[in-house]
């Protein structure tokens, strides 16, 4: 896990607990067993990993959910897009037994799981291996002193940035009008990235391959509603 630093300043959590309630027998049973086979390898090596090489089947494109929750939106996605593959990254480990357990009831077979902090397989994918990348009401944190933790930052930019493929979609979603701003400003200021919205129901509405889920319902900020913002990665000279 990429906690090593004892210097908070150059290693900031964006994630907080990392367990919730206890699991049930049958469930913490189901991870135990599915877990294993679901997570992602990296080779012992240090090396670089090739995300396609990681599922089953052939895929036509890798996709990538990081702070995927309890896993319905990710969930939805592999099951609706079949021919694609899916990385799944979340350190809370309820979530990633609910997960598992998804994928066993739906006998879903593309999907991989990083039971932890996404950063360090950032580090070890290759350029443009990724067709689109998920972030999905992520923690806020409000207070000016924790912004530091912000997920959505100028060095996240950068990694996805490398990561993504000519064209690929980055989409980023929040309920509290801070971020929100956060991530426009982030977003317009990066020279990769282009934001694709025209007109205000671009961003007000959610799109029709966009499921809400029971963690958006639960944690609504109060305000006046989430915010769906789209980015497209810039074609590479």
């Amino acid at each position: 896990m990429f906690m090593g630093s004892k210097n908070p300043a150059s290693d900031p959590r964006f994630h907080g607990r990392r367990r919730g309630r206890r699991l049930r027998q049958q469930r913490e049973e189901l991870l135990a067993a599915r877990l294993p086979a679901l997570e992602l390898s990296l080779p012992a090596d240090g090396g670089a990993v090739d995300p396609a090489a990681q599922f089953a089947g052939p895929v036509r494109d890798v996709w990538l959910e990081i702070g995927f929750g309890y896993g319905e939106h990710l969930i939805w996605q592999a099951q609706n897009h079949r021919d694609i593959g899916i990385i799944g990254a979340e350190p809370f480990l309820n979530g990633v037994a609910r997960l598992v357990s998804y994928i066993a009831e739906g006998e879903v077979d593309n999907v991989r799981i990083v039971p932890d902090d996404v950063r360090p397989v950032l580090d070890r994918l290759p350029a443009a291996s990724l067709g689109r990348v998920f972030i999905l009401f992520p923690d806020p944190w409000p207070k000016l002193r924790h912004r530091k933790r912000r997920l959505v930052s100028a060095e996240t930019l950068d990694q996805l940035a490398r990561v993504m493929s000519d064209g690929a979609e980055l989409r980023l979603a929040t309920d509290d009008a801070d971020y929100a701003a956060w991530m426009l400003r982030l977003g317009l200021a990066h020279r990769e990235f282009e934001w694709t919205a025209r007109r205000p129901d671009d961003w007000r509405q959610r799109p029709d391959d966009w499921p809400s889920t029971r963690y958006e319902e639960k944690n609504r900020s109060g305000g006046q509603g989430p915010v769906f913002l789209r980015f497209r990665r810039h074609l590479r000279d």
